[in-house]
């Protein structure tokens, strides 16, 4: 045989083991899906985004990997540091929002302390060693947290559902978890049992305080390379007796936000994602921009929005600060003038009495 062709063997081999390793990682970080009848948005395997608005397959996502033009990121960038905050144990009578970071927060109301998505974890990743670090303190330490009863979980995006955090917690206070259709088999599968699935438009039973409603998102799910859309992805309507709160989730921009909007009519706030953005041709369909963000505060007709998705963790291209430049040039334009939508550092409080 000779050289040339023994070389040729030798690169097919090298390719051949790396697919295989790759895929034999993508099957085992796999999660179960959802199994069920089939409805307008799920197809019996997977689900679907309202009006099919498909999320971007594997060649967009090379094409993205190779061209990334990805803008500074620096654990000194952003707002001054500030200390963490050391939020109460309970609020027996009102109403207290602290942003955590990315989109934690910790939602206080009428004696019940929730967590939107806790993320405490250095990395948003299968891994420890590699994936997106974190780059911004979270503004609650994770052993200053007051006993946890609820958790609203968005879907299983290593971003939102940190199994690490997730399984502390669950040692710690045993939570109940919410989750859209799906979700809850991954977390039964590591002892988190106290799970209620939800789909949209469907709402919590049993809960005496508030009620939570699950809403369309629009965007995808996915732990590993065979589980794509296998579990909902949702956004929430909170409902307490000081007004509701809408915590978006992940998702791009659609015309159900008016829908969701005239559904819940009496929306006192807004959890509103603004960053991972860029590139536009690649991340339209699942991230809105701060622009669309502004859009989504008005058509659900909130009293007051916070923005959230950004600063955290490098998920796209868009730099550290692109989010928050964005955002107040988005704001300084005269259609948003009046427009009640604020960004918040780690550690801020918002109170209702």
């Amino acid at each position: 045989m000779s050289f040339f062709k023994k070389m040729i063997l030798w690169i097919a081999g090298i390719f051949l083991i790396a697919a295989v390793t790759i895929a034999t990682v993508g099957w085992m970080i796999s999660e179960p899906g959802y199994q069920g009848p089939k409805t307008d948005h799920f197809n019996g395997t997977t689900f679907e985004n309202p009006g099919d608005i498909p999320s971007k397959g594997f060649t967009d996502v090379m094409r993205w990997y190779i061209n990334r033009d990805q803008g500074e990121w620096s654990e000194s960038a952003g707002r001054p540091e500030t200390a963490p905050a050391q939020p109460a144990d309970r609020i027996e009578d009102g109403l207290e929002i602290t942003y955590v970071n990315h989109s934690t927060f910790l939602i206080q109301v009428d004696g019940l302390n929730i967590l939107t998505d806790p993320v405490w974890s250095e990395r948003v990743s299968p891994f420890t060693f590699a994936g997106p670090k974190r780059y911004r303190e979270p503004g609650i330490r994770f052993e200053d947290l007051p006993e946890i009863d609820l958790i609203v979980l968005s879907h299983n995006h290593y971003d939102h559902l940190d199994i690490e955090t997730l399984k502390k917690l669950n040692q710690s206070y045993q939570p109940k978890v919410i989750a859209p259709l799906g979700v809850p088999l991954m977390l039964n599968k590591y002892g988190i049992q106290d799970t209620e699935a939800l789909d949209w438009w469907e709402h919590t039973s049993g809960m005496d305080e508030i009620a939570i409603h699950a809403v369309p998102a629009q965007h995808f799910s996915a732990r590993g390379m065979f589980d794509r859309d296998k579990t909902l992805w949702a956004g929430y309507i909170i409902q307490t007796a000081h007004g509701d709160i809408y915590f978006a989730g992940d998702t791009g921009y659609a015309p159900f936000f008016t829908e969701i909007g005239e559904k819940f009519p009496n929306i006192k706030i807004g959890l509103i994602p603004i960053g991972a953005y860029k590139p536009r041709w690649f991340m339209k369909p699942m991230h809105v921009n701060p622009a669309e963000a502004i859009q989504i505060h008005k058509d659900v007709g909130a009293d007051i929005s916070f923005g959230m998705h950004f600063g955290t963790f490098p998920l796209a291209d868009d730099g550290q600060m692109d989010p928050i430049n964005d955002f107040n040039e988005e704001m300084q334009k005269s259609e948003n003038r009046g427009v009640n939508f604020k960004l918040l550092t780690e550690g801020d409080q918002f109170s209702i009495q």
